[in-house]
């Protein structure tokens, strides 16, 4: 299947790209993995919205923040119906060439991800810890031009 990969600011979004990815969110992280939160934190607006469509589904999504340093790459998500497709590997790519200069990026990573996010170079930054009842662990990723 081709994908067709976009990246969207806040004002780019339209209601129903807005809509799509609120709920391929809520479908993954509220229902599929039983967790109670609040999604819609006021920090969407801040973001740079990488999809991945296939026809007009969204199939995958990231939320890359790049006003904060480090860099902040989140709520990544795959739709359960395309997974194994290495469509994750494909979106963390894609997050990290988002970002310009390829500056540091921080990762809250759920821990049994851990290896899949060493793969790509992130190294844990601390200790484990409960995010909305699911283990997490902060992983960092050095700026390309650090020596």
């Amino acid at each position: 299947m081709l994908l067709n990969w976009q990246i969207f600011n806040w004002k780019e979004l339209t209601t129903k790209t807005l809509y799509k990815i609120l709920a391929l969110r809520a479908e993954v992280f509220v229902v599929e993995q039983a967790c109670v939160y609040l999604d819609t934190d006021g920090k969407d607006e801040k973001a740079l919205h990488l999809c991945a469509f296939s026809e007009t589904n969204l199939i995958a999504y990231a939320r890359i923040f790049l006003n904060q340093t480090p860099c902040v790459i989140g709520r990544l998500v795959v739709h359960q119906k395309h997974r194994g497709k290495h469509y994750g590997r494909k979106l963390m790519q894609k997050s990290i060439a988002a970002i310009p200069n390829r500056n540091e990026i921080f990762i809250s990573a759920q821990e049994y991800l851990k290896t899949f996010y060493t793969s790509f170079g992130f190294t844990q930054s601390g200790g484990r810890y409960l995010e909305d009842g699911i283990p997490h662990i902060p992983m960092m990723l050095p700026s390309r031009n650090a020596n």
